[in-house]
């Protein structure tokens, strides 16, 4: 790729072309006295499912003779969970590595995998084998490669369903898997000299990804038209099962979703899925290797910016895009079928899982497990886990269900929760069940304002306004991220917020809970502490303007930017 002439490469490209299979120099920098990692490297390790962070809020701490202290560095792990299904010692053991290596806590992440933060350089080894230990992996939790495989977490046992989409998504995580033995060789093994040189270094073969592996990260989700729990119209690829005779017959393919912008390039933007075609179960991973292998092929390598699929598809169009993934098929691909996402559940509370036993949805609110104050979630899911050692399930909304309970734990249960502070499902707002978050402030590196440490008190703000109205019943999601990358998935919901500038946010009006329509710029440049008061004059007039069965976001939608702006007494901008 180097001697060859043609595009301008990004760095990346070049950075993983000469990495060893995504090697680098991690392994002689663990073994140095450095406290971070090389700037390569940390473009390296995110392939390793790690990100090297620095606690913001300590940036600018002095030492006693009044010189700053510096960066203090650490990583944050993420664990690759497809369709968020995990046993009671694998959650255990995460619970275990946040007290042993990190900062004390958990995040449950919008992709229902496991994040741990603050776990520095020097144990960095030592936290990731304790998760491979568990027969869980960080291997392509993030970097240019396909990351965690989403499904409906939904443990219903009373038909073929709900299993069928979480063996799918495990197949296609195996299936789409880099082959390199790097991450054995860095983080499993004991053994020392794992260092790698241009003599000793023996390549293996990656069929689907090649040398360079692919231009920019790559996401997969499974859903049902009632249930589009894991926004697949967000993803690169998403799929929709199709049931007949309680079965799932197959998938329509949606290709090219995408939510990260970049404000200063006006080329970026949020997209969502494009339909591809139907496609039989036994033909779900050729399919989706063909769709990755378009992508690897033709995605953008010059401009990050402009690497994700949506980009592609668009630029291809989507009748091209689906005659080069029929090129690498070797078939064509049958036209979708006539459905269409009707409905979306969140699965918190109790429900009969369909075989005897029952099935409890606890939410985690902006997924953080900790203990503070009066509210002790890490002290109450441990509680659980140890006692009864229940698997689980994780939701996209940073959530987690227990499954196989007998009912005459029921009141046992509920008793745990409520001694820890944890609130049962019936006690909580829709408002509060559906909103979500980023982390953002203090650790991610690309955040510009806060977000989870803002969206309680926002999401109380929001909730005494609906009471005030007689709205508090009414499903209403709220997404908000610290930056437009969009990890909590702000373009989609009925309220979007985006960090624009410290203490600032974009406002995004007219998406839905459903994730099958795009939000609209409503405002920008909103102070967090005005925020409530721009929606409330909308939400007085959705009240008295609504049409029957009309939601928050149909009615933003209905409306159009101008037509609410001036019922706000706003210009239109």
């Amino acid at each position: 790729m180097t001697s060859q002439e043609g595009p301008k490469l990004s760095k990346m490209e070049f950075i993983k072309e000469g990495s060893h299979q995504l090697r680098g120099t991690i392994a002689e920098e663990l073994q140095n006295d450095s406290d971070e990692f090389s700037g390569d490297s940390t473009q390296l390790l995110k392939h390793h499912g790690t990100y090297q962070q620095d606690d913001r809020d300590l940036r600018k701490a002095k030492n006693p003779d009044g010189t700053p202290k510096g960066k203090s560095y650490s990583c944050m792990i993420r664990t690759r969970v497809p369709g968020g299904k995990v046993t009671a010692d694998q959650f255990l053991a995460e619970l275990d590595l946040c007290d042993k290596y990190g900062d004390g806590t958990v995040r449950l992440t919008t992709r229902q995998g496991f994040q741990l933060h603050g776990v520095i350089k020097g144990n960095l080894k030592a936290a990731i084998k304790g998760i491979n230990d568990t027969k869980l992996t960080t291997l392509a939790a993030c970097g240019d490669v396909n990351r965690n495989v989403m499904a409906c977490p939904a443990p219903y046992k009373n038909n073929a369903i709900f299993d069928s989409m979480q063996e799918m998504a495990y197949a296609l995580a195996e299936h789409l898997r880099p082959k390199t033995t790097a991450y054995f060789d860095l983080w499993i093994t004991d053994e020392a000299g794992n260092k790698t040189n241009e003599a000793g270094f023996q390549p293996v073969v990656e069929p689907i990804y090649g040398k360079t592996y692919l231009p920019r990260k790559f996401k997969i989700g499974i859903a049902l038209p009632e249930d589009n729990c894991v926004d697949i119209y967000t993803q690169d690829i998403g799929l929709l099962g199709i049931v007949e005779n309680d079965a799932i017959i197959g998938y329509n393919f949606y290709v090219g979703g995408g939510m990260g912008v970049t404000p200063s390039n006006k080329k970026t933007y949020p997209a969502l899925g494009k339909p591809l075609g139907f496609v039989e179960n036994d033909q779900v991973l050729a399919v989706a290797e063909a769709v990755v292998k378009v992508q690897r092929d033709l995605g953008n390598r010059e401009d990050r910016k402009l690497a994700r699929m949506k980009y592609l598809v668009d630029n291809l169009g989507i009748e091209t895009f689906r005659e080069k993934v029929a090129e690498h098929y070797g078939s064509t691909i049958t036209a979708p079928r006539d459905v269409e996402v009707t409905g979306i559940e969140d699965h918190m509370g109790w429900h009969e899982q369909g075989d005897g036993k029952l099935f409890l949805g606890v939410n985690i609110e902006n997924g953080r497990i900790k203990d503070e104050g009066d509210l002790r979630i890490k002290s109450g899911l441990r509680k659980i886990l140890e006692t009864y050692k229940f698997n689980s399930r994780i939701t996209a909304k940073q959530s987690v269900i227990f499954c196989d309970i007998d009912p005459v734990l029921r009141d046992e249960i509920d008793q745990v929760l409520t001694d820890h502070g944890m609130k049962k499902a019936d006690e909580l707002t829709l408002i509060r069940r559906f909103s979500m978050s980023c982390p953002a402030l203090p650790m991610c590196g690309l955040s510009i304002t806060e977000s989870e440490r803002v969206m309680p008190a926002l999401i109380t703000e929001f909730e005494e306004e609906l009471a005030r109205l007689g709205l508090e019943n009414e499903k209403i999601s709220v997404n908000t991220t610290g930056c437009p990358n969009g990890c909590a998935r702000p373009y989609v919901p009925d309220i979007g917020l985006v960090g624009r500038a410290v203490g600032k946010y974009t406002l995004y009006l007219g998406g839905n809970s459903l994730g099958n329509r795009l939000a609209f710029i409503y405002d920008d440049m909103v102070p967090l502490a005005e925020i409530t008061s721009r929606i409330s004059p909308l939400l007085e007039s959705f009240k008295e303007e609504r049409q029957p069965g009309e939601t928050f976001g149909d009615f933003c939608h209905r409306m159009g930017k101008e037509a609410l702006q001036e019922k706000a007494g706003l210009a239109a901008k």
